[in-house]
């Protein structure tokens, strides 16, 4: 360990506030629950889980999206998203699609299934200002494609996007991101499962913002307790320890560098200027909101 490393540790937190979207979908949003809930570049995270159809089943019929990209990681269930264009991906147990909406898309996101349980999670992530407009892209990663490794105190590591150092030594490269620095906002994002009384040490890039979000269990950091359906935002530092409660825990670790960068968002459109977004409103309008630009 570097003598001059510093360890991060638990600043405040934000509570999962159960809400709705789409047709109806039942969710908890704790990143952008409110506007001065957002962490740079992040500016939101629903999690959804649920075992009751009723609760999901009407799904994300058609709906726009300009100037950010948005990441859904299904841990149980089955999701079809369907856009514009035509392309139609299955998002399936364990999989997680990467969604660049940029100057814009519109899709939807449907519920392959009439029963059984539906979880997991949506980031969305900030695009600066100079890739708003580019062109939408997708990258759909089946639960096959996403590093996973067994930890030595009995826990697991899913990687989907940045670095993580191994104890060892070794270097573990995620779907997304697996060089850092490909990305402007260089994004870190890890499902990490722990047995009760374990610790885990990970690496967090100094200089970015990062919060870890336990949905099963409740953890320690810094001997702060951070409570189940809470996103812990994390002070700056270098590394992160991490201790499991009583009971065992699953938990996501996010971390990105900060575009530093005005937000105004309207609903599904996020830019920089109030002028740009009634230019997004006035693009879906009158039919555009895909071709401006191109």
């Amino acid at each position: 360990m570097n003598p001059g490393s510093k360890q991060r540790t638990l600043g405040r937190t934000l509570p999962g506030v159960a809400t709705s979207d789409g047709a109806g979908v039942k969710l908890r949003r704790s990143i952008g629950s409110g506007q001065a809930a957002r962490l740079d570049p992040f500016l939101m995270l629903d999690e959804f889980g649920t075992d009751n159809p009723g609760d999901y089943i009407a799904g994300f019929p058609p709906h726009p999206h300009r100037g950010f990209e948005t990441v859904t990681y299904m841990i149980d269930g089955h999701m079809r998203h369907e856009d514009h264009l035509g392309n139609v991906g299955h998002l399936k147990s364990g999989g997680v699609q990467w969604m660049t909406a940029g100057r814009g898309v519109i899709h939807s996101e449907m519920p392959q299934q009439e029963s059984g349980r539906m979880r997991g999670f949506q980031l969305w992530i900030n695009l600066p200002a100079r890739e708003k407009m580019k062109p939408a892209s997708y990258r759909d990663i089946p639960a096959t494609d996403l590093p996973e490794i067994a930890l030595d105190h009995g826990g697991r590591l899913k990687l989907i996007a940045g670095q993580v150092t191994l104890p060892g030594g070794q270097v573990m490269e995620g779907a997304i991101n697996s060089k850092p620095g490909t990305m402007v906002t260089d994004p870190l994002f890890l499902d990490l499962s722990l047995p009760s009384g374990t610790e885990q040490r990970l690496d967090v890039p100094r200089g970015h913002n990062a919060f870890v979000y336990a949905y099963e269990g409740s953890v320690s950091i810094d001997g702060k307790t951070l409570p189940s359906q809470h996103a812990g935002i994390l002070n700056d530092g270098d590394f992160i320890r991490i201790r499991a409660g009583s009971e065992n825990v699953r938990l996501v670790l996010i971390a990105g560098k900060p575009l530093g960068e005005p937000v105004v968002q309207y609903g599904p459109f996020v830019m920089n200027t109030r002028e740009e977004i009634e230019q997004a409103l006035e693009d879906y309008r009158r039919g555009r909101l895909t071709t401006v630009g191109a």
